[in-house]
Parts: C-alpha cells; structure tokens; sequence
C-alpha cells in the first residue's frame, strides 16, 4: 500500500450569501475530488486545540500525529529547519513578515505578497544595517523571513500577535512584549528592531518603487512566534513508514526536515497561486517510488483567504483539482501497480469573511483502498463530512487511521 495526503492549507470556510449558502469548496469545480468523494470515508479533525496557537506549524503537526505538548516549538525554529539551518542552545529563531502598515493600521500581512526579488533586496539591506553578534536577518521566500537573536539573554518567551490575524489593528497596540521577566530584554529588542527596519524601509528604492506603481510597500518587518531548538521523534519511529514532503514554504519543509523525512520542494513551487502544481504532483509519484508516504502541502488556498478574495479561493481550489490531483491520480496509475489510499484536507479554515485562521474542525475524506465507503456521501466539503463516520477525531487518530491495515 502506498499512501498520499493532499493537505490544501487554509481551504475550509464557512456558507456566503453569494455562493447561495454554499462554501468555496462546495462551489467550485472539482471533478477527481468528486471522484475520490464517491468512494470514500469522511470525518472532521480538530487541528488547532485550545490552548495553543492557531498558527500553520500547530495544525500540521496537529495531523502529522506529534505530541504539541512534546514536541512543540516556535514557527521560526521549524522555519529554519526548513531552510536547511539548525539551531544550537543559544540561539531563538523568529519568523519575520515584510508588511504593510498605514496610516498607523496593519493593513497587510504580505506587503502585497511581494516578489522574491524584491524582498531579497530589501532583507540585504536590512543585514547590512541591523545584523551584529546578536542579531542576524536570513531572506526566505517573498515576504516570508527569519530573524536569529544569538545569546543565552534571549527566549522565545514573549507574547506576540501573527499579523495574518491582525489586519485593521493599529500596529503599536500589537508590538511583542513580555509577561515573564525573563522575556523582557527580548521583547523590548524586538520593538527596537521594527521601528529601526521603519526608518530604514520607508525611502528604499523598492518600496518607492511599489508605492509608484500602486502596490503595498513593505515598510516594516513584524517578528513573530519565536523558537529555540524542537526535539521530535522521527516519523518512521511514530508510524514505521518511510515519509516525504512536498512543499514552497519553510514551515512544512522544517516538519518534514526534524522528523527525518525527505523532502522537496519543486522548480517552481512558490507558496502562491503561481506555484507549479504539476511539478508538485509529479515530485509526489517520484517520491512514491521509494516512499511509503508523501504529505504534498498547498499554500494557495491560504493565502487568498487571508486575502479575502473570494473568486481567487475558488480558481485556487479548482487549479489544485485540475492541475495536482488529477495529474497526481493519472500518473500514479500508469506507473505504480500497488494499492493507493489518499486524504485530502486543509490544515485549518481561513474564511474569506474573516480573513484569519480559525479552530474549527476540518473535513477530510480518505479514498482509495481497502476502506468501507460512507454510503450516502458522494461529494467533499465541510457539510458532508460532519456526516461522517469518523465526526471529531483529534491527536493522532487520524494517521492511526490512515495508516490502519484493517479495512476502514
């Protein structure tokens, strides 16, 4: 048996008005996921518990089956493992956002999802100016980045606010602080860290450049979700399958990378609707030739629903359908005689209307072999998998699940 899980980051929503009460996915076109749906077991899983973060890193390792209690860490730590850099005991790594604020209003979490050249330029001039001893700028992908604070006085132990859920805040009302005293020479560097990067950003050529032609500036960085080093046990050790990750962005790639997993990330995959779906499908089935397991994660959906835009949620829905899934099932059949199960699902929803993460259960089905298909269920969404046999499993049921060689 072989087994594939098509994670669609952020895809979950709830019923709009102008869709006639349906959800994105309900509405849009996706004829190999109805075809999977009509042979298939349903369920919903709860991703994002009390009690911790609503952030990306929590709801995958959430799926994955990790102990969050365990083997949680900060997204900056799990990012920099994803971009190949191990941290030793003296160093907190942050994720650190190019954004855009106004009129003293975050009003983009993205800075207008800005491209990876223009970014590059900008987090070069920011090392020139800001990096020392103690701190170090590394660019990642677009407006994703990381910020290192090297020294045994730095923690990850100050409270901060994701700037993808922070969207019409004033800006200072949302700085990082410290509830603990051990946190507070960290936080108050952090602040001193944003109002520096505003001076430096405001007249760069390549914000004046973006302001000229209408798009968002990136004129201030936003650190966030600070980490030190994770300690996970490997995948295989979790489930005895030899695992793979196909992804564009750092968080997932970081998973995949601590838990002693390939991983892969594709010419031309990057995080946006943009990215090379058939490269994903296809490093997918090439994987699958010496794996047991490949996790093929999607940014897109996620991205256009802290968007808000609509119309572009449901072309990224149907792109994923058309584009990854369908070559995904094709290919796989002209290549491999083995038995195949395959999950699809989002990590979290990421309704339009709200424009954020939310801890909603999310809908998955399994498809493929030796399963017990939900007999009146026939197509994929968020309704119909509340009617299904598997309603509110958490932790690591659903890979014990998926995985399970009984009949399901």
């Amino acid at each position: 048996m072989k087994y594939v899980t098509f994670l669609i980051d952020g895809m979950a929503d709830i019923s709009i008005p102008e869709l006639n009460n349906r959800t994105p996915l309900e509405y849009a076109y996706t004829p190999n996921m109805d075809k999977m749906a009509a042979n298939a077991v349903y369920g919903t899983f709860l991703t994002l518990p009390k009690g911790y973060s609503t952030s990306s890193d929590v709801a995958n390792m959430s799926i994955l089956g990790w102990d969050l209690a365990e083997c949680l860490t900060g997204r900056g730590a799990i990012e920099s493992y994803g971009a190949g850099i191990e941290l030793d005991d003296r160093t907190v790594a942050f994720r650190m956002n190019l954004i855009t604020v106004k009129d003293d209003v975050l009003i983009d979490y993205s800075a207008g999802h800005i491209s990876e050249d223009e970014a590059g330029e900008l987090i070069d001039f920011l090392k020139q100016e800001m990096d020392n001893d103690q701190i170090c700028i590394r660019k990642g992908v677009s407006y994703r980045n990381l910020l290192y604070l090297q020294g045994e006085e730095f923690t990850e132990d100050v409270d901060y606010e994701k700037p993808d859920s922070s969207h019409g805040q004033y800006w200072e009302d949302l700085l990082p602080c410290a509830n603990d005293p051990k946190g507070v020479k960290t936080a108050e560097l952090l602040v001193e860290l944003i109002y520096k990067s505003m001076e430096l950003l405001e007249k760069h050529p390549v914000n004046l450049k973006r302001i000229a032609e209408g798009k968002n500036p990136a004129n201030l960085i936003w650190p966030w979700s600070g980490g030190s080093r994770p300690k996970m046990p490997s995948f295989n050790d979790l489930y005895g399958k030899k695992g793979a990750v196909v992804s564009a962005v750092e968080v997932i790639l970081g998973l995949g990378r601590l838990g002693k997993m390939t991983v892969i990330k594709p010419e031309g995959a990057t995080g946006w609707i943009d990215t090379n779906y058939e490269n994903k499908a296809h490093a997918g089935i090439e994987l699958l030739k010496d794996h047991d397991f490949v996790y093929i994660h999607i940014e897109a959906v996620d991205e256009c629903g802290h968007l808000g835009d609509l119309k572009l949620k449901i072309q990224a829905i149907e792109d994923i359908d058309r584009r990854l899934i369908g070559p995904f099932i094709r290919e796989y059949a002209e290549k491999f005689s083995d038995d195949l199960r395959m999950m699809i699902l989002p990590d979290h929803p990421v309704p339009v209307s709200i424009r954020a993460h939310t801890r909603d259960k999310v809908p998955f089905i399994i498809s493929g072999s030796n399963l017990d298909p939900d007999p009146n269920l026939k197509a994929y969404n968020e309704k119909t998998a509340l009617q299904g046999k598997y309603a509110d499993l958490k932790g690591r049921e659903l890979m014990d699940l998926f995985f399970s060689e009984k009949t399901i």
